[in-house]
């Protein structure tokens, strides 16, 4: 809150302050106030009664000072000052419904604080933040930044119109000419993005978010994508919220499995006595890529006993989820959260003596494979692809791994598909291990192509979607 926040501002717009909607009162029998936030609960001692009054008015929505009484205006902010993270700012105007945009803290440290008067002169060259992004919410448009703790909800489309004009550098002049309004109005709009850290202000030197070496180490997208995974500078709903428990059934343990040719795969005994097997000490210290294969590829049953190994399904069981509706998890040599095991693998066999050439699906349950597509574009296409990635010979054997979201968004929100890359990580990990156990060449590669892989698996993007791709061989001269 500014320090002449009491005093009325121009015609044109109207200061505005409100709770968000999770924030409540209890008032105590000694006059005292309990704020209950989400972010914990804060006692006010003894508040005059105008600024209980205020305080009252504020959980119902947007409350002008103008419209206060007998308000202390030092202390209502000295008691705000004591709720970061809980205190809508919104701008209005004289006589509208609804305010034209509102600043909403999405953390603790959400403390707003408009830029000073003099900083948005007509000439001083102002910018949306690479950083920031704008969709829908509500039938409302909302900018969000990942380098921000507010987001702001534009409510009416004049706000819209001056965020829309400020994607190159340009002047509050220059919008409110660009947009038909009157400049004092452009000014009052910017400065509310600028406070929540939305719109960046330039010097003689350009923006500072330009030259940031933090900041350019970092794609908008990727830090988007970190921030909305992680807890601390957002409010959505994250971990295991089971927000579709009402709307969608849970997904089914494995996938309906396609039609085609069945080949069961060899099962080793994992309860003989190990003669030569690998200690996982020497297959930890082993482990490395290999990048140049020989012309012979795995057998069949080498094939078998990695997937045996690393992939198939132990067991499987019921439990019960929100609203005590049932689904089923399983458990399989590597890790995954709330055991959903939502990932998929697809082989694509080049040479390999004791299966043909072509593209199969893995039934971790009856650990077998299925022959799905024998193109040869599409698996030449994909081998191709390895190929290039890994810089050397043809691989013998490319391992996709798709994940089918809805196997843990059902569960966990927010966190899904960073959940789904961690998955991704240890599978690749295991692979690697046993791999190098059996005397095998492996190597995970850094990117596959998702619209290749939808065409030649037939997957039902974007509830089936790639994420990970390992290649195996048998060693060939270094």
């Amino acid at each position: 809150m500014r320090p002449d926040a009491g005093a009325p501002p121009p015609d044109h717009s109207l200061p505005l302050w409100s709770f968000r909607d999770d924030v409540a009162i209890e008032t105590g029998r000694d006059g005292g106030l309990t704020v209950l936030t989400r972010w914990g609960e804060v006692r006010l001692e003894d508040p005059a009664p105008g600024v209980v009054d205020f305080l009252q008015r504020m959980t119902y929505g947007p409350v002008a000072l103008g419209n206060a009484v007998d308000l202390d205006v030092r202390e209502l902010q000295e008691n705000l000052a004591r709720l970061p993270g809980c205190v809508v700012h919104s701008l209005g105007r004289p006589g509208s419904s609804s305010p034209l945009l509102s600043v909403v803290p999405v953390s603790p440290k959400g403390l707003f604080e408009l830029p000073d008067g003099n900083a948005l002169a007509s000439t001083t060259r102002i910018r949306l933040s690479r950083f920031a992004f704008v969709r829908d919410k509500d039938d409302e448009l909302l900018v969000e930044s990942p380098l921000a703790h507010h987001h702001v909800v534009l409510h009416r489309p004049l706000a819209s119109q001056v965020v829309g004009s400020l994607g190159r550098a340009t002047t509050s002049a220059e919008v409110a000419a660009g947009v038909n309004l009157s400049k004092p109005m452009v000014v009052e709009i910017v400065a509310y993005l600028v406070g929540a850290g939305m719109v960046l202000l330039g010097d003689e030197h350009g923006f500072g978010e330009d030259t940031d070496p933090k900041l350019l180490a970092w794609a908008p997208h990727d830090l988007l994508f970190h921030s909305r995974s992680r807890l601390g500078r957002h409010d959505n709903p994250a971990g295991a919220a089971y927000n579709h428990v009402a709307t969608l059934p849970p997904l089914p343990v494995v996938k309906p499995l396609p039609e085609g040719r069945r080949f069961p795969l060899y099962r080793p005994d994992l309860t003989a006595p190990a003669t030569s097997e690998m200690s996982l000490s020497d297959a930890i210290e082993h482990r490395h890529s290999v990048r140049t294969f020989a012309d012979k590829g795995p057998s069949a049953e080498q094939i078998g006993e990695l997937l045996y190994r690393t992939a198939r399904i132990r067991s499987q069981r019921e439990v019960a989820g929100s609203a005590d509706v049932p689904y089923t998890v399983s458990e399989r040599p590597y890790p995954s959260a709330g055991s959903l095991y939502e990932l998929d693998l697809y082989l694509t066999v080049d040479r390999c003596d004791d299966l043909p050439r072509g593209i199969y699906h893995y039934d971790p349950a009856d650990h077998a494979l299925t022959l799905i597509n024998e193109r040869e574009s599409d698996v030449e296409e994909l081998l191709a692809g390895a190929t290039v990635l890994i810089g050397s010979s043809k691989p013998p054997l490319l391992i996709t791994m798709t994940a089918r979201m809805g196997r843990l968004s059902w569960v966990y929100d927010s966190i899904a598909y960073a959940t789904t890359l961690k998955h991704v990580g240890v599978l690749q990990q295991t692979l690697y291990l046993v791999a190098t156990m059996l005397g095998l060449a492996p190597c995970a590669l850094a990117m596959g192509d998702s619209e290749l892989a939808a065409s030649a698996f037939g997957l039902d993007w974007p509830a089936e979607v790639s994420v990970g791709e390992f290649v195996v061989g048998v060693p060939g001269d270094a």
